[in-house]
């Protein structure tokens, strides 16, 4: 019972010290004048993801390579499947109002290239040199049109940049930010430890295997953030924030984690991700084609077959 406890420590730890990490990184770019385009461009997509980075670069360098790419593959799925399902089954997302293509479409070309590179049986530098350049790519396009579109609004841009970030507060005092970084800095690295450790004592205990920790266990814990947002979303009526939160949360999944991960050292891919799981992904992610290009609602019945897939898929991985 003590390595599950301690992995819901671990993951409570990572989920606190990301949100602290991110509201201090924030807030001292914007104390020190970075534009608030640029923050919420980089250092918020970054740090929102710092919890599935670090639980990457632990798993990878305990020999681990099923719970780095389970996280990464599995937490899509859910984020799909889940984050979206749950919310719908509250309330419909009205999708159909959404302009989402271009940024779908780039998830859908990161999804079939993470796809041909785990084909080559391992994810060296060379691919992780790869998925971060088509991150750069996909960062310059929406810095693009981040500028132009603020170029060509009212002279209220800047304010509405800041109210789109959640965490900006640009009068917090120096002690605050400092101690939210370091939060943040401290708690990262020991809730990956504590996470990946137990994740992998609890694999062994029960005759799991790693990848299927990965797929489900830390991959759903790592989701929950998304998941939180995407309820409030639904919640608000705003379904260009769930949909959109699901879209970038999955590209910067297959192009940052894994892109960084392999600086630490080679990812071997489990035979079972080629023939099962990343099509179970790939399948997730098309499924979205409806509510991106034909302006389809993910209504509360949409919601329950959402949801009732990804129980299906973890039934069959058990």
């Amino acid at each position: 019972m003590m390595p599950w406890l301690y992995s819901a420590l671990g993951l409570l730890i990572l989920l606190l010290a990301g949100d602290a990490l991110v509201r201090g990184a924030v807030n001292l770019s914007l104390r020190l004048g970075v534009p608030a385009l640029i923050v919420s461009l980089t250092i918020v997509a970054f740090g929102t993801s710092a919890p599935e980075l670090l639980i990457a670069i632990k798993a990878v360098s305990h020999n681990a390579d099923g719970i780095a790419l389970g996280n990464v593959v599995g937490s899509n799925t859910a984020n799909i499947l889940l984050v979206l399902g749950i919310p719908a089954m509250m309330r419909a997302l009205h999708t159909s109002e959404c302009s989402t293509r271009k940024n779908y479409i780039f998830m859908l070309g990161a999804s079939v290239l993470f796809i041909g590179l785990a084909f080559c049986g391992t994810f060296t530098i060379w691919s992780g040199l790869i998925l971060l350049a088509a991150l750069s790519g996909v960062l310059g396009v929406a810095f693009h049109e981040a500028r132009n579109h603020r170029r060509n609004g009212n002279g209220c841009a800047a304010e509405t940049d800041l109210e789109e970030i959640e965490e900006a507060d640009p009068d917090m005092p120096y002690w605050r930010v400092c101690t939210y970084l370091l939060l943040g800095l401290v708690g990262l690295p020991l809730g990956a430890d504590m996470l990946v450790d137990n994740a992998t004592v609890i694999a062994r205990l029960y005759g799991i295997s790693e990848t299927v920790i990965g797929l489900t266990l830390v991959a759903v814990g790592t989701s929950l953030p998304e998941l939180a947002t995407t309820v409030m979303a639904a919640l608000r009526r705003q379904a260009d924030v769930a949909l959109g939160n699901v879209i970038g949360s999955n590209m910067f999944n297959l192009l940052a984690i894994i892109g960084v991960a392999t600086f630490i050292g080679p990812i071997s891919v489990d035979p079972e991700f080629l023939r099962f799981d990343l099509w179970v992904m790939l399948a997730a992610s098309l499924l979205l084609i409806p509510f991106v290009f034909f302006k389809q609602d993910i209504t509360r019945t949409w919601g329950v077959i959402l949801t009732a897939l990804y129980l299906a898929y973890l039934f069959v991985l058990f």
